[in-house]
């Protein structure tokens, strides 16, 4: 039974949407709002998403994050900028044979790449494309930053999914051109030190960070809280 009662469930199953009267998804809902209350007063409209190492969680959460932003009314757009293992179109069950990559190599336009999804009307989906040999160079290129500044204007929040800091450059290349940062961390997987050099290393290019989100974290336990805020 504490397994229902974890943040994250393993099976890539998207409880928001399966279950999103679960005390499951209601922390969803309340992660949410933290970033909401961040975001809103300070117009930022892009997220993205990192972990300090594999496994952490991090595509789960956001996935869960894009559902239930979607299920409030939001337009939302989830981008999976993780071009090493990409995960978003197994998730939502829908095709990758055209995504960012494509994009970003200038093979297809923006608007459509955008797959739909049966979950909301208000969700879309980019999903990665075919994966390149050249994943850091894509990610920091000015196509990049174009694509970013092209969805903000056009979506109520844009959530970018990008790989573990601590394993390559990306997150902090992606975190340049995106109004803020979420770092996600393991319960029983991240140790202290994994966390720490993670906040250094999206310090030393002035990321924003708004905070932690701690997964796997059984919630009967202990009263702690799982959201923890950068400032």
């Amino acid at each position: 039974m504490a397994k229902q009662n974890k943040l994250i469930n393993n099976n890539r199953i998207l409880i928001t949407s399966v279950n999103p009267k679960s005390p499951i998804s209601e922390q969803y809902r309340t992660i949410r709002t933290n970033i909401e209350f961040m975001m809103v007063d300070r117009s930022y409209k892009t997220l993205l998403v990192t972990s300090a190492e594999a496994e952490a969680g991090k595509s789960t959460l956001i996935s869960n994050l894009a559902v239930v932003f979607a299920q409030q009314g939001k337009r939302v757009l989830l981008i999976d900028a993780d071009l090493r293992k990409p995960t978003t179109h197994i998730t939502f069950r829908v095709d990758n044979r055209v995504g960012l990559t494509n994009v970003l190599t200038r093979q297809v336009s923006l608007y459509k790449s955008f797959q739909g999804t049966r979950l909301s009307e208000n969700l879309a989906i980019l999903t990665s494309g075919p994966i390149p040999p050249n994943p850091s160079e894509l990610l920091g290129s000015k196509a990049m930053e174009e694509i970013i500044k092209d969805v903000a204007k056009n979506f109520d929040i844009v959530l970018v999914d990008a790989p573990p800091v601590n394993s390559v450059t990306d997150a902090q290349i992606l975190s340049r051109i995106v109004d803020a940062t979420v770092i996600v961390a393991h319960a029983n997987q991240t140790k202290k030190e994994q966390l720490v050099r993670a906040k250094k290393l999206m310090e030393q290019v002035q990321a924003n960070l708004l905070g932690c989100v701690l997964t796997d974290y059984d919630a009967q336990d202990s009263s702690y809280y799982y959201y923890y805020g950068a400032e």
